[in-house]
């Protein structure tokens, strides 16, 4: 494990110095083509900033409601048939709008259960094998300013739907 971290420290500036000798090399003006993508990015950060605050307030209302406690219990015997605790329907559903505001809920799981915990072990591996997927629509489609988005939320809710199955069996297995 040591090696291995020895090896991303030394790794990194390598690929630094790379990628600015190459700039050099191919008579690129380094610092100024990085000044110029750095205010492009800011300008994506600006534009995508009201859609993220709003992401952000409406998960937090919704959480603070208690709105999502109501649509656990709503969804606990439907979810309980199939091996998905109540605890984790919360979870479920905020993931798929932000990432920050479902670890909130995972930490309370983790206080409440233990990281250990059959729960635990089944909200970390739904975690890992699920996507954010109406943020990165959001933020992705309206950077690129895309406008038909196809299959795309078909797409990413069947795979969320595959994560979280996943999740539960591979945490039945492990548990």
């Amino acid at each position: 494990m040591g090696g291995l971290a020895h090896l991303s420290d030394v790794l990194i500036p390598i690929l630094l110095f790379y990628i600015v000798g190459y700039g050099i090399a191919s008579r690129v003006k380094v610092y100024e083509s990085f000044l110029k993508g750095a205010r492009e990015g800011l300008k994506v950060v600006v534009e995508i900033m009201p859609t993220l605050i709003g992401l952000m307030v409406a998960v937090g209302v919704l959480r603070a409601s208690g709105f999502l406690d109501f649509l656990a219990g709503i969804f606990s015997p439907l979810t309980a048939r199939v091996g998905v605790p109540a605890q984790l329907v919360p979870v479920i559903l905020i993931k798929l709008f932000s990432g920050s505001a479902a670890t909130g809920l995972v930490l309370d799981i983790f206080r409440t259960y233990g990281p250990d915990s059959p729960l635990g072990l089944m909200t970390s591996l739904l975690m890992s094998c699920t996507e954010t997927c109406f943020y990165t629509m959001s933020v992705y489609y309206m950077a690129a300013k895309v406008t038909k988005t196809r299959y795309t939320l078909a797409g990413a809710l069947l795979a969320t739907l595959a994560g979280t199955v996943a999740s539960v069996i591979l945490a039945g297995k492990m548990g």
